[in-house]
């Protein structure tokens, strides 16, 4: 039977008719690719052999056909699946997007070898894993990692994610699927925080919490002891903080005294004692003082137990020290009012940490100035 059955298909084959290429598919569908197909197992594999050969010679029509059916049925033929998924995208596609007769080495070989459209085509899939992700992000430009990005179905690695977030300062549009995945880890959105716009870090602050705990073994103290140890021992900012320490030490620094020092216009004094207090360093206090959305400062605020009535004072002195110029207008409190209220202590201090202890924060305020 196998005999007169590959002599019908090879005689279809060499038919170039529309009618003999219709046939021809017809036949391998039933053939090979029906519930009801009339081989038995065993002639099933011995036929799956010359298949291989037969869909080598065939034009590209009856391969994408053949795909496509393919892509749709339950019957165990890898090895085609294999060569039509490393065929042109036209008739690799369905196979790509749904075939579970791709396993993930099949996945990421075709990742390395072939082209961003077969990349962009696997991003699609309803499961893709870790491994096959990982191709995907080491290969696939930058619309391949997009789609990926916004196909929740796939699993991320978080070492993957962490990249993904390092890009996402320069690759704008990874932002936004960044942060509407349920899988990015609280202190990778946190890090984020100071690339992305005033809607992101609205959605950041409301919809990511930081458990502090996480990072208890980050030695808070030694990296808030000095901002650079090299450099002019007598810059204002050295001159602060040892200021602050002595403070401490003899149990002096309160948040009044920081208002004092603010509105005496001594703001290293101020950034330095915040920083005491909130545990992280001088460049992490400094970079949220000079943040001109406010939004970060509301959060070292509620960290270090600012009450509602002392930040609404504090604010409008930081804007007016940072700006300069008369002290603004109650209304610009409104939304970072409404912010401080919605976040609670236990996770604003967690963002702090994720601010002070990550690398790639520090990486992204080399920019900072010497206050002095």
């Amino acid at each position: 039977m196998v005999s007169k059955e590959l002599q019908e298909l090879l005689l279809l084959a060499r038919n170039k008719s529309s009618e003999g290429r219709a046939r021809l598919v017809e036949n391998i569908t039933d053939l090979f690719l029906s519930d009801d197909g009339r081989l038995s197992e065993h002639e099933r594999a011995l036929m799956s052999d010359i298949l291989g050969k037969l869909v080598s010679q065939v034009e590209a029509d009856i391969r994408k056909e053949l795909s496509s059916s393919l892509s749709l049925s339950g019957v165990e033929l890898p090895e085609i699946a294999k060569m039509l998924a490393n065929d042109d995208i036209e008739i690799a596609r369905p196979l790509l997007e749904r075939s579970a007769l791709l396993k993930d080495p099949d996945l990421i070989e075709i990742i390395r070898m072939r082209t961003d459209e077969h990349r962009m085509a696997i991003a699609m899939r309803d499961d893709v894993s870790e491994q096959v992700s990982n191709a995907l992000v080491e290969y696939g430009s930058e619309d391949v990692i997009e789609t990926l990005l916004n196909n929740h179905d796939t699993q991320i690695s978080k070492r993957a994610m962490e990249y993904l977030v390092a890009e996402s300062r320069r690759v704008d549009r990874f932002q936004e699927p960044l942060l509407q995945r349920s899988d990015l880890p609280g202190d990778l959105a946190y890090r984020m925080y100071w690339w992305v716009s005033a809607a992101l870090r609205k959605r950041i602050l409301s919809d990511y919490e930081v458990d502090p705990l996480l990072f208890e073994q980050a030695v808070r103290r030694a990296a808030s002891t000095v901002l650079v140890d090299q450099g002019d021992e007598q810059s204002a900012y050295v001159r602060a903080q040892k200021l602050v320490r002595r403070m401490v030490e003899n149990g002096e620094l309160t948040i009044q005294f920081l208002v004092n020092s603010l509105r005496q216009q001594r703001v290293a004094v101020f950034v330095a004692g915040l920083a005491e207090l909130g545990g992280v360093n001088f460049r992490t206090a400094w970079r949220i003082f000079t943040d001109k959305g406010g939004e970060s400062f509301a959060i070292l605020a509620k960290a270090v137990g600012i009450d509602r009535n002392q930040f609404t004072s504090i604010y409008l002195l930081v804007v007016q020290a940072r700006e300069g110029g008369a002290a603004k207008s109650p209304g610009v409190l409104k939304d970072i009012l409404a912010l401080f209220d919605a976040t609670s202590e236990a996770n604003a201090k967690g963002a702090l940490q994720v601010w002070q202890r990550d690398n790639a924060y520090q990486e992204a305020i080399e920019e900072l100035e010497k206050v002095g």
